[in-house]
């Protein structure tokens, strides 16, 4: 009877994370949608659980404010899913940390922030802009910006430590390279302002990188 009892209670509660998953997926497509189109200002967590068709009392439960949906919508956005495993601890990330080819090594972190960027490029602007006026929003696009300069700085690291870099170019300086030439900001640039197809972007971004990067005998190899 006990067994039988622990295991209607194991069942029980994977329904219930189950349940909770399907919820929590809903509020933050939903949100997707209502910040896109209305912007984040002007879209209420009721407005949020209606689309949702959730609940507003267990959309507060399960994020606590519009900034944690916020949050949320963009760690998801950034990772592609809803796994809770940190962007810099994932497989593809710290296998191409340890790639002994730079030029590879760039190509795949490119490819990388290309795809985030296709995905959160539309939030991020709707991210600056609340940031102008809502301190939350202004502390989470802060938060991203650390977490982005980490990533690169591991990059730059990586290179160095295999003495990939050019001679005279300073780990700090190629970290600052790759955080300018593969930031959000130029990806709308060129994308979404000027109307570049994502491949012809990507392609100049390694092209780049790997001129302003690598000594020029790798960048002809």
């Amino acid at each position: 009877m006990a067994a039988q009892d622990r295991g209607e209670r194991s069942v029980g509660a994977k329904r219930d994370q189950a349940r909770t998953r399907l919820a929590r997926g809903a509020v933050v497509e939903a949100a997707r949608s209502l910040f896109l189109a209305r912007g984040y200002g002007a879209t209420t967590i009721e407005a949020i659980s209606d689309l949702a068709d959730v609940p507003a009392a267990t959309v507060y439960r399960l994020f606590s404010s519009k900034h944690g949906i916020l949050k949320a919508l963009l760690d998801v956005s950034i990772g592609g899913d809803d796994e809770d495993v940190p962007f810099a601890d994932r497989p593809q990330v710290r296998s191409l940390l340890t790639d002994p080819d730079p030029k590879a090594q760039l190509a795949g972190f490119v490819k990388i922030a290309v795809q985030v960027n296709e995905r959160v490029g539309p939030l991020y602007r709707i991210l600056v802009s609340a940031a102008g006026v809502d301190p939350d929003a202004a502390s989470l696009l802060d938060e991203l910006t650390r977490q982005r300069q980490q990533g690169q700085q591991a990059i730059a690291r990586s290179l160095a430590r295999a003495g990939a870099l050019q001679r005279e170019l300073r780990e700090r300086d190629a970290a600052d390279v790759i955080h300018a030439l593969m930031s959000p900001e130029m990806y709308r640039l060129l994308v979404l302002d000027r109307e570049w197809k994502v491949v012809r972007y990507e392609q100049w971004l390694v092209t780049i990188l790997v001129d302003q990067l690598l000594p020029s005998n790798a960048a002809a190899s």
